[in-house]
């Protein structure tokens, strides 16, 4: 388990990244942490969430990226504390 006690939180929520999305940030960006684009009109979004279902769900995994508006709120949307060690 993780220091919460959690074993796996993959599928609960999407989670809310601070990256502007782009469908081809991929081909030219860093390959080392790499920080997305300048700007853009929607934020990145990764994993899935309890809402998932194989008819409208692209790529179910926790890599999966998708993309929304930053404006948008919804129950299945969370984002990740972490810290730097």
């Amino acid at each position: 388990p993780n220091g919460y006690g959690l074993y796996s939180a993959t599928g609960n929520t999407w989670e809310w990244c601070a990256d502007w999305f782009s469908t081809d940030f991929h081909l030219t960006g860093s390959l080392i942490n790499p920080k997305g684009p300048e700007s853009g009109e929607n934020k990145v979004m990764k994993g899935g969430s309890f809402l998932c279902h194989k008819s409208y769900c692209n790529r179910y995994r926790v890599a999966a990226r998708s993309s929304n508006t930053p404006d948008s709120s919804t129950s299945h949307m969370s984002f990740r504390c972490a810290r730097n060690i």
